[in-house]
């Protein structure tokens, strides 16, 4: 008799990865960590993305001359978006980590945000902003609005680029603190 087919997807060596990192020791504890998988590393042209069917990450672009990640750029494993996808994170760090490199950080805030596919359909791509936990040079931001706001300009710009070069509009439509960012995160894990 032929096997049936599993239909439960794969999620890789990141499905067993806890959304909540454990801590070292007792004093380390801290509700407000949360795991991340770096994708596309800071000053990387190349844009990789983890493909839960085969549990490998995939080369998906190649930016353009000029253009690279600003911050490393990931996602937070078992997690869903409005858009199917994971949610989508920058860590802030003091080098660039890996692809495939999971990061203990904290979350400061998010820059919530409308795509609009080619096709015209619509939906929330949220960005949220993240501070590696072991970072020395970040390690005094816990929020969004600490950080320079010709910093977030920047950011905001990458991504309307970046999706502009595919033929997508990104508007950025607000701008929320670590509160906001965590509610999010939390909706999104409920919703993978």
């Amino acid at each position: 008799m032929p096997k049936k087919a599993n239909k439960k997807k794969a999620g890789g060596p990141y499905a067993k990865l806890p959304f909540f990192p454990q801590p070292d020791d007792a004093k380390e504890a801290d509700e407000h960590l949360v795991n991340a998988i770096v994708e596309s590393p800071r000053g990387c042209r190349n844009k990789y993305k983890f493909d839960t069917e085969l549990g490998i990450f995939s080369l998906t672009k190649v930016l353009p001359q000029g253009s690279v990640f600003p911050f490393d750029f990931g996602l937070l494993p078992n997690t869903k978006g409005e858009d199917g996808d994971p949610l989508d994170l920058l860590i802030l760090m003091d080098e660039p980590a890996f692809t495939g490199c999971a990061v203990k950080v904290h979350l400061i805030g998010v820059i919530e945000a409308e795509q609009t596919e080619r096709d015209g359909t619509t939906t929330r791509n949220d960005r949220l902003i993240a501070v590696a936990a072991d970072s020395h040079n970040h390690s005094n931001i816990k929020s969004l609005h600490q950080l320079n706001d010709h910093l977030i300009e920047e950011i905001e710009h990458f991504f309307v680029s970046y999706n502009a070069i595919a033929g997508k509009v990104f508007k950025p439509v607000g701008r929320f603190a670590a509160k906001r960012a965590r509610e999010l995160v939390k909706a999104a894990a409920k919703a993978s």
